[in-house]
């Protein structure tokens, strides 16, 4: 049992939990919600970052620049159809997205949202210990390993575990916390 790769695939699981989090519109303006919005360029889907320069001038707002005026409809049409909450207010030179504030209501659903997702992130992770526990008792008994050397490896996968489950509430904590101060 390679406890690296125990490891590599819990950070993996952090990683996408944050992919997860970034997408969560927080009252604030984050570019990474219009990640998975692509554009049609010439017959071609194209990520909108490839197609547009994208910045944040205002910490509510999201200026999204074509190199291309004409893609500004196509632009608006996909922002409207990814259904992100935000309507695209097309100025003929660009697009701007305003966040509006979030009211306390919704404020605590996000919070739950970002929780459910944390623990979400922590089961799947303690299955992957699960996993790499039973991994090495079967290992143990192809290669008639001693008990003392099974104990180590296991308590070595809880370490690492409950450092990556550590690492889960450090995020969820810090999402709940920009979520909740805006």
């Amino acid at each position: 049992m390679n406890l690296n790769e125990v490891e590599l695939k819990m950070k993996e699981r952090i990683d996408y939990l944050k992919e997860e989090l970034s997408n969560i519109r927080a009252g604030r303006a984050n570019p990474q919600i219009l990640n998975k919005i692509t554009v049609e360029y010439y017959g071609v889907p194209s990520p909108l970052n490839q197609v547009a320069s994208i910045s944040v001038p205002e910490p509510r707002q999201i200026l999204i620049a074509p190199w291309d005026r004409n893609l500004l409809g196509e632009i608006s049409k996909a922002i409207s159809k990814a259904d992100i909450g935000i309507n695209p207010i097309n100025d003929g030179a660009s697009i701007r997205l305003i966040f509006p504030e979030l009211n306390e209501a919704r404020r605590k659903e996000l919070a739950k949202e970002v929780n459910k997702l944390g623990e979400e992130a922590k089961v799947q992770i303690r299955n992957l210990r699960r996993d790499a526990i039973d991994g090495v008792k079967k290992e143990q008994k192809e290669l008639n390993t001693s008990e003392d050397e099974v104990r180590s490896l296991e308590e070595q996968i809880q370490k690492i575990t409950d450092k990556q489950v550590e690492a889960v509430s450090l995020v969820v904590s810090e999402k709940e916390k920009e979520i909740m101060e805006i």
